[in-house]
């Protein structure tokens, strides 16, 4: 991957536009006598840090008879390109906070990096820097070996499943999901599965998600594909640029399915409807196809419904499983109430009106979490058996949003229905200084997607403030998508083990019963094969069962395995 490509990568991760080539060379076309410099911090001893350094050089072809690197001493070394002297120097950092959800002992270490020119820049010299940025970036993100053994360590789980399964050594594998560390684990529960690791391409779905840059940086250091298919480009509220830089993705998926099909290899997605709702899942919709499926999200079950053409493969379908349904929920709703919490450390919550847009399957537990913090809570939703079940449960209830805010002044408006929760007539009832909370993508869209006479204000790491025409304040909190997912690692590494474990459950399921699965979605073989692995059991005496000793805990756990 090029520099100016691994550029654009990070630009999608991090929600910005990408740069074009133009824009780049203006901001590179400075004086050809300035010197250049750059400070990164990352993760990586001296050692690591010349590999780079050297790996860098022999890439670039640093011309005949001039010294490759010189050694000053470790974590300091000089060379020359084309007569500009560049400098490369480090330093070790004092102990900094853990970058990872579990600490390491002993903590990963952590250097700082100058990297500096003399004399006149010559545009060789300028390719080697930039790429040594680049490439030292990546290295520093990494996750160390310590890191992926602590991940490892804390989905007991996946590793308990990730037993060889021989079905899976002719497949590659397309994972569409969220950048945070137990995708990285269950990917490599995967790979001892038997998943071949040279034929796996990860895509973000574009949430900023807190260690996204990490987790991409390991997915490339470790052989993979990695690249950005915002949700907003599936969706179709992407602006031009997220669109055409989407194109450029699909490209590079329709190649990655060619190699794999013409390597006699077939292609298994697991996303949450990216993919199929563009086709892939239809024969003639697009000239490439993938062969087989396993849906995660009720939102993917929406996109799928919509996809041209109709299914020509097996999905299966986890979003509506018990698993997720009796236990992937109550994580979720916990990890949204967490990240609200933090997001909001100087508000009161105790005895103040919140009002929950959507009693579902999310909404009804956040809704519960938040009485149990001492909330008082008023729920609207247009299901009246939820409105039954939300009632019964001692909440206030409510057909529509107007009918709520004519009676309430609440502090917080919660979003998890999935749809346009807060509409144009609502907006002059919004009370000033009001909070808003989506967990679903749509529910505050109207604001996020821009409003004509609305003005906005990006408050950092907090949301958006936007000054209504009524004149009041309200503050979308987050990127207007998934708040739980907004510089947030989501859900707790040992919290989604058994989602994770079910869904490896499910992929070598759909791999190695492929000709007895029909196409269209499948939900009683995903509850079926859980079912037989006992998993359930597995998770009750894993994390369950009590203060007695678990068989096995005197071995201590099991190490990553390394690449």
């Amino acid at each position: 991957m090029s520099v100016s490509e691994t550029e654009s990568v990070r630009d999608a991760l991090n929600g910005r536009p990408a740069e074009s080539a133009d824009a780049t060379e203006s901001a590179d076309a400075t004086d050809a006598t300035d010197g250049l410099y750059e400070v990164l911090d990352g993760r990586m001893s001296p050692d690591q840090l010349q590999d780079v350094v050297r790996s860098v050089l022999r890439g670039e072809g640093v011309p005949p008879g001039e010294p490759e690197l010189e050694v000053l001493k470790p974590g300091t070394y000089r060379t020359y390109v084309d007569g500009t002297c560049l400098e490369i120097r480090s330093r070790p950092l004092p102990d900094v906070a853990p970058d990872t959800l579990d600490h390491i002992l002993p903590a990963a270490g952590s250097r700082q990096v100058l990297l500096t020119t003399s004399g006149p820049v010559s545009d060789g010299a300028r390719a080697v820097f930039r790429r040594l940025v680049e490439k030292l970036t990546l290295r520093g993100q990494c996750y160390t070996e310590a890191e992926i053994e602590s991940i490892v360590r804390a989905m007991p789980l996946v590793d308990r499943y990730a037993t060889k399964e021989p079905a899976l050594a002719d497949w590659a594998l397309i994972f569409r999901d969220h950048y945070v560390e137990n995708s990285v684990g269950f990917l490599l529960g995967m790979e001892r599965a038997g998943l071949d690791p040279d034929w796996v391409f990860a895509l973000s779905k574009g949430d900023r998600t807190l260690h996204r840059s990490r987790v991409h940086s390991w997915f490339l250091q470790h052989g993979y594909l990695s690249d950005v298919l915002d949700n907003s480009v599936i969706n179709g509220s992407a602006d031009a640029t997220a669109q055409a830089y989407a194109l450029g993705v699909n490209e590079r998926v329709n190649a990655f399915i060619w190699r794999a099909h013409a390597a006699g290899r077939k292609v298994l997605v697991i996303d949450d409807g990216g993919l199929l709702a563009q086709g892939y899942g239809s024969r003639g919709a697009l000239t490439e196809h993938i062969d087989a499926a396993v849906e995660l999200t009720v939102s993917g079950l929406k996109r799928i419904a919509g996809a041209p053409g109709e299914l020509s493969i097996p999905v299966l379908n986890m979003a509506r499983s018990r698993l997720k349904t009796m236990l992937g929920y109550n994580e979720i709703a916990d990890s949204c109430v967490r990240r609200l919490r933090a997001v909001l450390p100087g508000e009161k919550f105790i005895g103040r009106h919140v009002l929950v847009l959507g009693y579902g399957t999310l909404g009804a537990r956040v809704a519960h979490a938040l009485r149990a913090l001492g909330c008082r809570v008023s729920v609207v939703d247009t299901d009246v058996l939820a409105l039954i079940t939300a009632a019964e449960h001692g909440f206030e209830t409510y057909r529509t949003a107007t009918e709520a805010l004519r009676d309430h002044s609440p502090f917080l408006i919660i979003g998890g229905t999935g749809e346009l929760a807060v509409t144009e007539e609502n907006l002059p009832l919004l009370p000033d200084g009001v909070y808003l909370a989506g967990f679903a993508t749509k529910d505050f869209s109207l604001l996020s997607e821009g409003h004509p006479g609305v003005e906005s204000t990006v408050v950092p790491y907090v949301g958006v403030r936007y000054l209504l025409p009524s004149g009041a304040a309200a503050t979308l909190l987050g990127d207007g998508r998934s708040l739980n997912l907004f510089e947030y690692e989501g859900i707790a590494n040992r919290g989604y083990d058994a989602y994770r474990a079910g869904t490896l459950i499910a992929a070598r399921t759909v791999c190695r019963d492929l000709d007895a699965l029909g196409p269209g979605l499948h939900l009683e073989p995903v509850d079926r094969a859980v079912d037989e692995a006992g998993l359930f059991d597995a998770y009750y005496e894993e994390y369950l069962a009590g203060a007695r000793r678990r068989a096995g805990d005197a071995a201590g756990p099991v190490p990553a395995t390394a690449r």
